[in-house]
């Protein structure tokens, strides 16, 4: 993948605006929020302007350690539909799914754009989980973030690059409360309050030809 979705290779310096988009204020940011019982959930569409979205998702793409995890499904081991990784601050391992994750190092790019997520969401995460899905044959199913590491109502901040993914929510309890989003190159979802004990929600898999996306997931484990 030498060429960034709908672009060319990535010529001049990398973030050569990124600077001048952290400093924005959050007041300038157009913030949609979803009408969703028992939840606070906002979204931020325009969260990275195009051209430090096409350079950080190449960044991404090529810098990530990404890895191919494994699952067990019905006794028999089969692999993640997509790849994953795990960055964050020393000693805040993970887990989910039956497999542990013990961090990478902070890397430029992931504080820059940590540091952005940080001051809209006011929160200092100390992790972060990405997961490349490589075509429309990766995806994630219906789950919460709701680990005990997560802590109590966790927040959870969503960033996407790349190609538009579905983003699809319901309610735990009354299957008629349903939600859906489409997650575009640059944007921003947070994920907050009682959302984790309410709502799943998923990516589903699409045999429509869609981009490769990376996304992360910044979250505060609890040590």
């Amino acid at each position: 993948m030498k060429n960034r979705p709908g672009g060319n290779a990535i010529q001049g310096d990398l973030f050569s605006g990124f600077n001048s988009v952290v400093d924005e204020t959050i007041e300038s940011m157009h913030k949609e929020v979803l009408s969703m019982q028992d939840a606070d959930v906002s979204f931020y569409r325009n969260f990275f302007n195009q051209q430090d979205s096409d350079e950080l998702f190449q960044t991404l793409f090529n810098e990530i350690q990404w890895r191919q995890d494994k699952m067990k499904i019905y006794g028999k081991e089969v692999n993640l539909p997509r790849k994953t990784a795990w960055y964050g601050d020393r000693n805040m391992s993970y887990k989910f799914s039956g497999i542990h994750l013990d961090p990478e190092p902070w890397i430029p790019t992931l504080l820059q754009v940590k540091e952005k997520v940080d001051k809209v969401a006011k929160v200092k995460f100390n992790s972060v989980l990405l997961n490349l899905y490589r075509d429309g044959k990766d995806g994630i199913s219906w789950h919460t973030d709701a680990e005990p590491e997560l802590g109590n109502n966790p927040v959870i901040g969503s960033v996407s690059f790349g190609g538009a993914r579905r983003f699809m929510f319901r309610h735990k309890h009354n299957q008629d409360l349903k939600a859906e989003i489409e997650l575009i190159h640059g944007s921003f979802l947070l994920m907050a309050g009682a959302t984790q004990h309410f709502w799943q929600h998923q990516i589903p898999k699409t045999s429509k030809q869609v981009q490769p996306r990376i996304n992360l997931t910044f979250r505060v484990i609890n040590s």
